[in-house]
């Protein structure tokens, strides 16, 4: 099994195997335990990603907040001074956090995806304080979290588009000489739904060039923009040796960085040993239902509500992910050899959990296999802020990583985030119209990678209108969101 944390990590067979663990560590026992409820991986990190992360840690150490390295930077930033002309200081990427959980998670393994290839430390700022109630510190003997006394902290918040300070307004105002628009120690990328073209300049590599000598870049995102870097010629080099498979990239990162607080892993370990533990096969399904008007806005698609069960069961039966319902009551078969099945949904509401259920307790399965369906929360609405809610959906995300298979549904960062921690290429729901379940019901994923729901058009270079699904091999449209972008291993063929 693959065991991917800060500890001190050795290659042993087909995946990985913590060294020197220290037990009596109780501040993170995620980082030590979670072996014990992940399958083993069927995937190895390349020995250059374990590498780079060794450096990564070694830096963040070294530059960390307020080691002297950060406060000579600090200064700088208080002086105005935006450029970095010593190879001795640090570099920096504070990442402002926007939008629900799944998003936060995303666009978070997005930026220090980010900060690995320009040798940046990340920096999280969260004004509500979730990041540090959710997750463990993922890099040893230092900290993620933003200090306090950061010398523009209170402007984060409000930070926008129209800031002169963003990026896409200095590209706006000076075209190719940027520079010339600087006013501030510190250089702001909107990469929030509604940039525009100049702010997705940042995925082109001519402005990636200027900004490697910025020593303090500021970014503000809600998307999983890491598809995007891999149009980024400068990195296209690293980006192949740290990711020789390709659909691998959040996989990999989210392991890394994101360790269940104890509050949370205390809720993820019980509900665990209480519910799925003893059963021989574990089945996730996670139902997301958005309002129709956003559903029409950003994802002009359209369904109706009422037979997303129904969708959801047809999609079980007809794939073979839960065994068929026996109608014959006359019908004996032999209970020898049956197995139990634990079915763990996560929705919002439990509309869903009743029809489902049901359909299980008013018939036996054909082959007589014992199902469990099981829900551990009905939030009723996203509570975005809420502590105990999104310890909640932290755990629900994490369950569902731990499960055999899973259906998910489309456009979800929450499904997102489970398929990729867990490794697993989940069955994406056809979202039902006029109350009529689609045929198919539901279709597998090519790759495990979330997609980059509203990713740039390629208009580098003086160049536009570019299919971005076409340029290379490994970046193509997602199968839930057809003008959406994401990570395929190039030589599978699904």
């Amino acid at each position: 099994m693959f065991c991917f944390f800060p500890p001190r990590i050795l290659v042993h067979g087909d995946g990985f195997q913590e060294l020197s663990l220290q037990s009596n560590d109780n501040s993170c026992l995620s980082r030590f335990q979670s072996t014990l409820y992940r399958k083993e991986s069927s995937h190895m990190p390349s020995s250059y990603l374990i590498s780079k992360l060794r450096q990564y840690e070694a830096l963040h150490k070294r530059c960390g907040p307020y080691t002297e390295s950060y406060n000579r930077t600090i200064r700088k930033l208080e002086s105005g001074n935006l450029t970095d002309e010593s190879s001795s200081d640090c570099k920096y990427l504070v990442k402002i956090q926007s939008d629900g959980l799944g998003n936060r998670i995303l666009s978070l393994a997005s930026a220090f995806l980010y900060a690995l290839l320009t040798n940046r430390v990340l920096l999280v700022y969260d004004d509500k304080g979730e990041t540090a109630d959710l997750f463990c510190e993922p890099f040893p003997d230092t900290s993620w979290l933003l200090p306090m006394d950061f010398p523009v902290r209170n402007q984060l918040r409000t930070m926008n588009k129209r800031n002169v300070e963003n990026y896409g307004s200095m590209v706006k105002v000076s075209g190719d000489s940027p520079s010339q628009a600087l006013s501030s120690g510190f250089v702001y990328h909107h990469l929030i739904l509604g940039y525009d073209d100049n702010d997705k300049r940042f995925f082109c590599d001519q402005d990636q060039i200027f900004l490697q000598n910025v020593s303090w870049v500021i970014m503000k995102s809600h998307f999983y923009f890491a598809p995007a870097l891999f149009f980024i010629e400068s990195f296209e080099k690293e980006l192949t040796a740290l990711f020789p498979e390709k659909d691998t990239v959040f996989h990999f990162l989210g392991r890394y960085l994101f360790l269940p607080s104890n509050p949370t892993w205390d809720l993820i370990t019980r509900y665990y040993e209480t519910y799925l533990a003893k059963s021989d096969e574990k089945i996730g399904i996670q139902v997301r239902t958005f309002q129709p008007n956003i559903v029409a806005t950003f994802y002009d698609a359209t369904f109706t509500d009422q037979a997303v069960p129904d969708t959801v069961v047809s999609c079980s039966l007809d794939n073979g992910l839960l065994p068929k319902i026996e109608t014959n009551e006359s019908v004996t078969i032999s209970q020898r050899n049956r197995k139990s099945i634990a079915v763990l949904l996560t929705s919002l509401t439990y509309r869903y959990f009743d029809k489902i259920r049901d359909a299980y307790w008013d018939h036996p399965t054909v082959n007589r296999d014992v199902i469990g369906i099981f829900q551990a929360s009905s939030e009723g609405n996203q509570k975005t802020g809420d502590k105990m809610h999104n310890r909640k959906a932290w755990a629900e995300m994490y369950l569902l990583s731990l499960t055999d298979k899973l259906i998910t549904s489309p456009w979800s960062t929450f499904g997102y985030v489970a398929q990729g921690l867990g490794g697993l290429r989940p069955w994406i729901l056809h979202m039902p119209s006029n109350e009529t379940v689609p045929n198919p019901a539901c279709t597998q994923a090519g790759s495990m990678e979330p997609c980059f729901h509203f990713p740039p058009s390629h208009g580098c270079k003086e160049k536009s209108g570019i299919d971005s699904g076409a340029l290379v091999p490994h970046v193509r449209h997602c199968e839930d969101l057809k003008k959406g972008l994401k990570l395929f291993e190039q030589k599978a063929s699904y």
